[in-house]
């Protein structure tokens, strides 16, 4: 049933949303409506037509979507381009009928496809075909090394946090650990009990651990050859990274912790190891907690069977920062939850990260140095309350200007958006305090926090900003590159590798000035490690790429075009059958019969099920609830729910097809299933609706859409209910641009908890009182009863929505529906027959004179104009029976040009074979449409292509030559391979670059510690604290940095015997040792991009007694790789 829409759009503003292409010989029924008064429609103010994205500005996102010269297509059909016939390309701007072929078939059953009628308009902006290519030409080749898994696989098992060594990539899942060996990442998937594991089925060979609860963190300790987990539980637990050997039977078994300890009553949120080896953990509440290097190394040392007794010992020995700097109650640093630690190496220092705060410590004495908030402002007050607190309180406070005697006083209009806007800041005020899912996220708070070589820390917030600091917390400079949130960094050499919420990485210099950025996945990018020559990423869908740090560079090119001509090894091929089904259903129920003969009758070969639903509920009262239930993350009904059970009913859901989700928005219902037979290849689905209703905020209008990956590839499904009346058409064109650009996807939102539920409560009894309140005003007026009482809760709701969820910045223009594999749009799109009477309709069609009525068509007539549906297609065929003019199903694959071969430049090639409505069905005053599409789909064996990624890597030449230049050291000298220091002494270590031309980047560790004896010999072994940390009794200041060429730079080596608080062991102090001790420093140097290292050992005695103390001189400079293994002989020093 058509409800009143108001109309308020000029044509100028309509025109704007899409450019016109070039005037033909078509009169476009929009024209002739314009040229007829309407004095039955009511004229309004403007809706939110004028916030949709202009063309202009979206078209600077279209490199996102690559183009390839690539192209592989075949003719052969007949091509009807505008009026003429032709066996010519159709160029996308200009409408064309196209005929198959007399022999063309489609399918095992040699179905012949049906003709189809292209809209115009294809050819450019978010309406052109996103073309695809074997290997991705607008980013760097890369290493699969976890291709996308479905999200239906990993429940509970979701990839969290990755961290690297030069030889190990390990990850924390949502039930433990694994991790990969780099010397097998190209090899296919391992078997695990004779079968590949679902959703790691192209992933590289990979070791698990025991079940664990979820981990956070990870932290990799090289001194002991440890990898450190942070747990959802509060446990940290360490794993021994040395492998199990391959084939023996610790191999094929879940590995198990070495040592493991409660640490926290919350969730252990970061650790690090500070430069004394120290760890370091933090968690809710404000807490942080320091492990001493004396407690872990003790609990080490205790064997397996004693994991019980290592734990009593490590948990009896934290040292708990916030109560130290905790004096009558009152704390320095703010109790909100500390997210992010950092080991500043160059000075020692610890900085521990909350959202809109910094705090920095001492890692030697422990003490806290400075709080400031992340404007680099000095913190003073103690325990800080929320941010969002203060704004609640303040906006309590807010009052509204009166107007002055010579103002003219608010309108009605007026005086109602007033009321909205203070309703709505009551809700969310309420909703923030009751409930910690509901705070407005303040784009200020940090998300991610990275040490450059450089000795400058780098932090990233929410809105995208990237701050340079200095160690002593002093704000250098500020830049921004990308609209989107910062979720993570790390560093390779010289250069900052920056994550993001789009799936953007960037590559800055050191400073700040972008270097490379591509789209890495197409979801956040959540986590960047480096190691083994590459950066990897992870995304939050679980997926994990390695980038060769040669990259962006020569190599790619040569590795783009060698695994393009293997295309045809690793390419694959699959088609699919969908069918969709559209029906007005009048707010009324269909009988079994009646879904058996539109839907269960022609499911034989059918993979996919798609139907959408019109008017399944409406009136307003049901409006204004699911207005109100829509902006608390609701939505469904009663009577959706009926309809979805009836149709799994008719599919024979239980048996033959499998429920895969759906999506209401008021009275639009879409819902799809999935054959059992090809469900492992379906997955990944997604939902999005756009209201165009009443302020577009209602949903009596507008569209619900689905989101699905088959075979690799995407595939867009949308219901849609456009403008009604005949004389609406340019209404109807500006809903369908309102749903194209703005339908964004997503999982959906989840309110499972207690407090949550408090809320929805307190949201739903505002809402609803506030829509009375609106009601009233609005019927008071004279609007209709009806209209008044939807219009008060969808536009409350509305308000609701758009204030607590603020956009992530105005460039996010991008299209989730444009960058789609397939669209395919289904619904009531209200287009009609226009200058035809009712009886010459009737009359035209008894004759079966189609071709005539076609050309009354105001849905064909705008697409012949490129201003709705542009470059997509539907059957023109003639009907065995007569498909209902208003409800109709478009769609569009990635065709440029008919007749396209499927291969990996277009990967799906679709064709309709069955398009009908069942006359039969009288249910409804709308007679309800399915359409059959044959998919055919072209896509990639990732573990195929890995292999021969792996063997290109191995043999081609050129690439050897490039990974041996990454080898190169810059030659450095040091002053002294000997220190000799007594108490409070200081000594000058001069570390020298003697390259004309290469950067060396240096880092100083501790490989270990011993006790000199009495007769002057030191102790055989020196053994190294966690992560090669510094005994307390040394500090070097750097301890890393750059050296431009012939140049050099002075390290102080310093003794320091003062007591601190962090030696205690067991909670016992420990006296001061007398003896003389002795500890080895690695001086490690690199190039600014080197995958190697060179390695300058040298001797720091200290001497307790005032006598001598003589060293032999011993010079070492062993050359090493970055795992700290012996170089082979010959390579360059």
């Amino acid at each position: 049933m058509d409800t009143l829409t108001i109309e308020g759009e000029d044509e100028a503003a309509l025109a704007s949303l899409v450019p016109a292409p070039p005037h033909r010989k078509t009169q476009s029924f929009s024209h002739q409506f314009d040229l007829k008064p309407h004095p039955q429609i009511r004229r309004s103010r403007k809706h939110s037509l004028d916030e949709i994205p202009q063309s202009a500005a979206l078209a600077a996102e279209a490199a996102v979507y690559f183009d390839s010269s690539d192209d592989e297509f075949s003719t052969g059909g007949l091509v009807v381009n505008g009026d003429n016939v032709c066996d010519g390309t159709v160029t996308g701007e200009d409408y064309a009928v196209v005929t198959p072929p007399p022999d063309a078939v489609v399918g095992d059953d040699d179905v012949k496809p049906l003709p189809e009628f292209i809209g115009a308009g294809g050819g450019a902006g978010i309406f052109k075909v996103p073309v695809r290519a074997a290997v991705h030409p607008g980013r760097p080749p890369c290493l699969e090394l976890r291709p996308h898994p479905q999200r239906e696989t990993q429940t509970g098992k979701f990839l969290r946090s990755i961290a690297c060594t030069e030889t190990q990539l390990w990850a924390g899942q949502e039930n433990g650990v694994r991790f990969w060996n780099l010397d097998d990442v190209y090899e296919p998937a391992s078997l695990i009990e004779g079968q590949v594991r679902r959703g790691d089925e192209d992933t590289s060979p990979f070791h698990e651990s025991v079940i664990t609860s979820p981990t956070l963190c990870l932290l990799a300790d090289q001194s002991n050859k440890l990898m450190w987990s942070g747990h959802k539980d509060g446990k940290i637990r360490a794993w021994k990274m040395d492998p199990p050997p391959c084939g023996s039977d610790d191999d094929l078994n879940p590995f198990k912790e070495r040592i493991s300890w409660l640490a926290h009553r919350g969730p252990v949120n970061s650790i690090v190891i500070s430069s004394y080896g120290d760890m370091w953990s933090c968690s809710e509440g404000g807490v942080i907690k320091i492990w001493p290097w004396e407690s872990l190394e003790k609990s080490l040392l205790l064997k397996p069977e004693e994991k019980h007794m290592a734990a009593l010992l490590i948990e009896r020995s934290p040292i708990d920062l916030r109560s130290q700097v905790t004096v009558n109650g009152t704390c320095s640093i703010s109790s909100s939850e500390v997210k992010y630690l950092l080991n500043d190496s160059v000075r020692a220092k610890v900085w521990a990260v909350q959202s809109l705060s910094f705090s920095i410590w001492d890692a030697r004495s422990k003490d806290l140095l400075k709080v400031l908030d992340v404007e680099g402002q000095a913190e003073c007050r103690a325990d800080m309350p929320p941010l969002h607190g203060q704004q609640g309180d303040h906006e309590t406070r807010v009052k509204f200007p009166t107007p002055s005697k010579k103002e003219k006083s608010p309108g009605f209009l007026q005086r109602s958006r007033n009321a909205i806007m203070g309703a709505a800041g009551a809700v969310r005020r309420v909703a923030t305090r009751s409930a910690g899912g509901f705070v407005v996220e303040d784009t200020r708070k940090t998300e991610a926090i990275i040490l450059a070589v450089d000795g400058t820390i780098w932090t990233g917030n929410m809105s995208g900003l990237i701050v340079q600091w200095d160690g002593d917390g002093t704000r250098l400079r500020y830049v921004n590159h990308h609209h989107r949130a910062v979720m993570c960094f790390c560093t390779f050499g010289d250069r900052i590798y920056v994550g993001y919420a789009s799936g953007y990485i960037q590559v800055l210099d050191l400073d700040g000035d972008l270097v490379s950025s591509w789209v890495s996945h197409n979801e956040p990018v959540i986590k960047l490690a480096a190691g083994g020559g590459f950066v990897f990423s992870l995304a939050t869908h679980g997926g994990v790429r390695g980038w060769y740090v040669a990259s962006p560079g020569p190599l790619d090119n040569i590795i783009r075009t060698e695994l393009s001509q293997k295309e045809t090894l690793y390419a694959r091929q699959d088609s699919v059958r969908v069918l969709i089904g559209t029906w007005n259903v009048g707010q009324g129920r269909a009988s079994h019969g009646a879904l058996m003969s539109w839907l269960g009758s022609v499911t034989s070969d059918v993979g996919i099920v798609v139907v959408g639903l019109q008017e399944v509920d409406m009136g307003a009262g049901f409006l204004a609830m699911s207005a109100a239930k829509e902006t608390v993350g609701l939505e469904g009904s009663v009577a959706g729910q009926w309809w979805i059970d009836a149709i799994g009913k008719a599919l024979d859901e239980k048996k033959t097809f499998e429920r895969m989700g759906s999506r209401q928005l008021a009275g639009l219902l879409i819902s799809l299933w999935a054959r059992k037979e090809i469900r492992t290849h379906v997955g990944d689905l997604d939902v999005a609706a756009v209201p165009c209703g009443f302020g577009r905020a209602i949903g009596n209008k507008g569209g619900v859409g689905l989101r699905i990956r088959v075979y690799d590839r995407t595939m867009c499904f949308v219901n849609c209910h456009l403008a009604a009346h005949l004389e609406a058409v340019n209404r109807r064109n500006a809903d369908f641009n309102h749903i194209f650009r703005l339908m964004v996807f997503s999982r959906g939102q989840n309110l499972s908890n207690a407090a949550a539920g408090m809320v929805l409560f307190l949201f739903l009894s505002c809402s609803l009182g506030f829509s009375t309140y609106l009601f009233c005003l609005l019927y008071s007026s004279g609007l209709p009863w009806a209209l008044s009482l939807a219009a008060g809760a969808s536009t409350a709701a509305y308000t609701l929505k758009t204030t607590t969820n603020p956009s992530p910045g105005a460039e996010e223009v991008k299209s989730d529906l444009a960058a789609a594999d397939m669209i395919a749009f289904c619904g009531d799109f209200n287009y009609r027959l226009y200058g035809i009477t009712y009886d010459e309709a009737r009359d035209f069609i008894t004759q079966r004179s189609f071709d005539w009525l076609r050309e009354m068509d105001q849905l064909r007539q705008e697409m012949k104009l490129g201003k709705v549906f542009q470059g997509m297609r539907y059957d023109s065929g003639e009907k065995k029976r007569i498909p209902a003019w208003c409800d109709r199903v478009i769609y569009r694959d990635t065709q440029s040009t008919p007749f396209s071969e499927s291969n990996l430049q277009c990967p799906v090639v679709s064709s309709v074979i069955m398009y009908e409505a069942c006359m039969d069905v009288t249910e409804s005053d709308h007679k309800p449409v399915r359409c059959k599409i044959h998919a055919t789909i072209a896509h990639v064996d990732k573990s195929v292509r890995r292999q021969e990624l792996g063997k290109i890597i191995k043999s081609n030449e050129e690439i050897t030559s490039i990974f041996e230049d990454l080898k190169h050291v810059p030659e450095t000298t040091v002053s002294t391979n000997n220190i000799v220091l007594q108490s409070q002494d200081t000594e000058t270590l001069t570390i020298t670059n003697n390259s004309t031309t290469s950067k060396a980047i240096f880092s100083i560790l501790c490989g270990g510690q011993t006790i000199v004896k009495d007769d002057g010999e030191e102790e055989a072994e020196y053994n190294p604290r966690g992560s090669f940390g510094l005994p307390r009794w040394l500090e070097v200041s750097p301890a890393s940095g750059i050296i431009k060429p012939e140049e050099a730079v002075e390290v102080k080596v310093h003794h320091e015997d003062s007591h601190t608080v962090g030696e205690y062991v067991d909670g016992i102090p420990q006296s001061e040792d007398t003896r003389d001790k002795e500890a080895i420093l690695m001086v490690n140097i690199r190039g600014s991009c080197s995958t190697t290292w060179t390695s300058h050992s040298i001797k720091v005695r200290h001497c307790f007694s005032a006598g001598v103390c003589l060293l032999e001189s011993k010079p070492t400079n062993p050359t090493e790789n970055l795992d700290g293994s012996p170089r082979e002989d010959g390579e360059e020093h």
